[in-house]
């Protein structure tokens, strides 16, 4: 029961993620870019005082960070801007489902045996995916936007993968959030 609940408050904070996000952006609040530069100025900020407090310290140089962060900023840049044309509801599934067949297409690369599960979920996923942006269908999918938060999935799907490698995941984190800040900043 415990893992139900953290996981459906996980999916509630996934939801919202992309509902303030899209709210932000296409209400005029912000624009892409500097709600793009706020998310991560505010979870370097946050995740660098938790490893302060922690008595850790934040390693921001070599190849994994570079890699860590770059994979950061894409996923932020491609998120915030295609919730300028894409809703929140679509935006997610787009998201998700890139996220799902980027991690499954790398696992096989590397070698990884995929379960019977893997292959249902990749399949659902893409199925998805395809659905809802074929040409045909009810939803009108502005494609620059899907292209965005396609790129977005990739770069999360990376970051993810990247993230298994991290001897410390809180530092890790900040570390990556520190590094993303500049590179965020400057693609926008």
């Amino acid at each position: 029961m415990r893992l139900f609940l953290l996981t459906a408050l996980t999916m509630c904070a996934f939801a919202a993620n992309s509902l303030l996000n899209r709210a932000a952006v296409d209400g005029g609040a912000s624009d892409p870019a500097g709600f793009a530069v706020v998310r991560v100025l505010t979870g370097a900020l946050v995740l660098s005082v938790l490893v302060v407090l922690r008595g850790g310290r934040l390693e921001m140089r070599g190849r994994r960070r570079l890699f860590g962060a770059g994979a950061l900023s894409v996923y932020m840049i491609g998120f915030s801007a295609a919730y300028l044309t894409l809703d929140a509801g679509l935006g997610a599934l787009i998201l998700f489902a890139v996220v799902q067949v980027s991690m499954f297409v790398a696992g096989s690369l590397t070698g990884a045996s995929p379960s019977a599960r893997q292959w249902l979920g990749a399949g659902v996923a893409l199925a998805g995916l395809a659905w809802v942006l074929w040409p045909a269908g009810e939803a009108q999918v502005h494609l620059r936007g899907a292209g965005l938060m396609a790129a977005a999935g990739v770069g999360w799907a990376a970051y993810s993968l990247a993230g298994r490698s991290e001897p410390d995941a809180l530092a890790g984190t900040a570390a990556n959030f520190v590094v993303a800040l500049p590179m965020t900043a400057i693609a926008l």
